[in-house]
């Protein structure tokens, strides 16, 4: 029989996908399954985005640019030029979402065996582009009891040697929902220029920001690292689109553009209704976010407060994204995960979660915890709380 390769076996599973199996088969039984695990909105998208395509009167569907449309990339750098941003469309390739953003990026900067720095617990797909690049992930643990705020610098500096080539962050965090401060960006930024590294920021939930005392700084605001900087963005959370798959890679590294865009000539061009929905989507009223936001940070004050009436679990306090990592108190979360999909219900009704261990790249963190998105509207989360609460009485392996 033909060898599958070594690299596709040490593919990490995704944590939130891994269930999904169990889901299924809970929902062929009769269960109402609430899906707490991914990051997919309930809201509606934009209005202005689904017209645009149901209007469409194309009759093929061309070939575009490998960078994406030039009216798509000049709304773009307008959208960021109200973030402080300033961005012009040449520093921009658009890509099938944020994760194709990310490979190209690592496949850009790094060969086998390199490495790059991420504080931990992390987007979990993280390791999986990491992997597939044949990149080393080198974490540094952050930690719940300081709502995961970044390590220090000398703990990170102690991470560097010579085949470092990148800092990587998600800001505000997937899974976490801290939002890193001014000063902690700067900070990083002075010593990715001290070791000459990139210095990469996933930037997708720079919009849901929870105190209205805070605000997003973006690593393309920093003046001195205009050949270090690289940011990641999407449309799939800010405008509920998901299935569009529309990210971008957006630099002033004219070597690093050049060679990206030869990543982005392998794959053609991105989609061509997605790209139209994501411009139509830029043109919608700033009324569309206000009202999101509004009601992300509502649904995060009812879970956490719902959360925290549990005997046992402690929840995090996020301050942006639309997630807050739960310790439970059980051994194996993990477990306690799949036994909700496949042992349990309460009133035909159970509940799934991301199991936090695979957010972590060292061995042994994370075990008690998960990750919950409140991606539903808040009588859900009540009810979700609820559940918990009867599953966690019920759990025969605490």
């Amino acid at each position: 029989m033909p060898e599958i390769s070594q690299k596709g076996n040490d593919l990490p599973e995704s944590p939130i996908r891994k269930l999904v199996q169990f889901a299924d088969a809970a929902k062929a039984n009769g269960i109402h399954v609430h899906h707490l695990n991914i990051g997919q909105p309930d809201i509606h998208a934009p209005v202005e985005a689904m017209e645009v395509v149901k209007n469409s009167s194309l009759e093929l569907l061309p070939y575009g640019s490998s960078e994406g449309s030039l009216d798509y990339r000049e709304a773009l750098a307008k959208y960021y030029s109200t973030h402080n941003i300033s961005i012009r469309p040449e520093e921009i390739i658009v890509t099938t979402g944020a994760s194709e953003a990310l490979a190209f990026t690592l496949n850009s900067i790094c060969d086998a065996g390199d490495e790059i720095i991420i504080p931990e617990p992390f987007y979990a797909n993280y390791n999986g582009f990491a992997a597939a690049a044949s990149v080393n992930v080198i974490p540094v643990v952050s930690l719940f009891d300081d709502q995961f705020k970044l390590p220090s610098l000398e703990e990170i500096e102690a991470k560097i040697t010579a085949k470092t080539r990148a800092i990587l962050l998600c800001n505000p965090s997937n899974p976490t929902g801290y939002l890193y401060t001014e000063e902690e960006i700067t900070a990083l930024g002075k010593l990715s220029l001290k070791h000459d590294l990139f210095f990469i920021v996933d930037e997708v939930y720079r919009e849901f920001i929870h105190d209205e005392s805070l605000s997003h700084f973006s690593v393309l605001q920093l003046a001195d690292l205009k050949e270090n900087a690289i940011m990641i963005d999407s449309v799939s959370k800010r405008y509920s689109m998901c299935g569009a798959r529309v990210g971008a890679m957006v630099s002033r590294n004219k070597r690093l553009l050049a060679t990206a865009l030869k990543f982005a000539h392998l794959r053609l061009s991105p989609a061509t209704y997605a790209l139209m929905a994501s411009e139509a989507a830029l043109k919608a009223p700033s009324s569309y976010l206000a009202g999101v936001i509004k009601e992300y940070t509502a649904r995060k004050n009812t879970l956490i407060k719902a959360l925290s009436n549990i005997e046992g679990v402690r929840v995090s306090n996020p301050t942006g994204a639309f997630y807050c990592m739960v310790e439970l108190p059980v051994k194996d979360a993990e477990h306690f995960s799949k036994w909700l999909l496949t042992d349990f219900s309460y009133e035909k009704e159970t509940v799934m979660f991301a199991p936090a261990a695979g957010f972590y790249s060292t061995p042994g963190y994370g075990l008690k915890e998960v990750r919950i998105g409140f991606v539903l509207n808040e009588d859900k989360l009540i009810r979700t709380a609820e559940i918990l609460e009867k599953a966690l009485q019920a759990y025969p392996n605490p």
